[in-house]
């Protein structure tokens, strides 16, 4: 497990263990993470399947007291996932770190709360699934805009297919 460049979202690899059947691997462990000082805690788990490739979703969050934790992997296709520090007692307040997470890597990437989250896909027929500490409360869901630039995201260049209500969250002002 090794945390990323901005303070509690970490990369995770997982640990394989292979034959000539293929392989094994554990993608949770309650205890693990509680000893790295993660939110062990999950209450939902959610599918996002992405017909083609170019959609960008995000960046959301939920604001608090029903932030939450997520633990996302790829198991079909591919995307390029980020998160944005929006901790302002955090040193990496504002900074944001991406990842390919693809179902041929099998990384998975910890997100903590107070961060936005959010994906581009990098091929057709793209699946993400989520792990989530707490329970999904519509009003309290938030986000900020891919492209703001208060952040500075570098995404992989594509023709985005992107909902309105994600084109148009105001500048971030925090």
């Amino acid at each position: 497990m090794d945390e990323s460049k901005t303070k509690g979202s970490f990369i995770i690899e997982l640990e394989r263990f292979e034959d000539a059947r293929g392989f094994f691997a554990r993608t949770w462990s309650e205890h693990e993470f509680a000893a790295h000082g993660l939110n062990s805690k999950l209450d939902e788990c959610n599918v996002s399947f992405n017909k083609r490739k170019g959609i960008l979703r995000g960046m959301h969050f939920q604001a608090a007291p029903f932030a939450q934790a997520k633990l996302v992997r790829c198991t079909a296709g591919a995307v390029y996932d980020v998160a944005v520090d929006l901790r302002p007692d955090s040193v990496t307040f504002k900074k944001w770190v991406g990842v390919k997470l693809t179902a041929e890597n099998h990384l998975m990437f910890f997100i903590p709360e107070g961060f936005a989250h959010g994906f581009q896909t990098l091929s057709d027929n793209s699946e993400l699934l989520y792990q989530m500490s707490g329970v999904y409360h519509p009003q309290s869901g938030r986000g900020v805009r891919w492209d703001d630039p208060a952040f500075g995201i570098d995404w992989p260049p594509a023709e985005r297919i992107i909902i309105a209500r994600d084109k148009t969250y105001p500048d971030f002002t925090g």
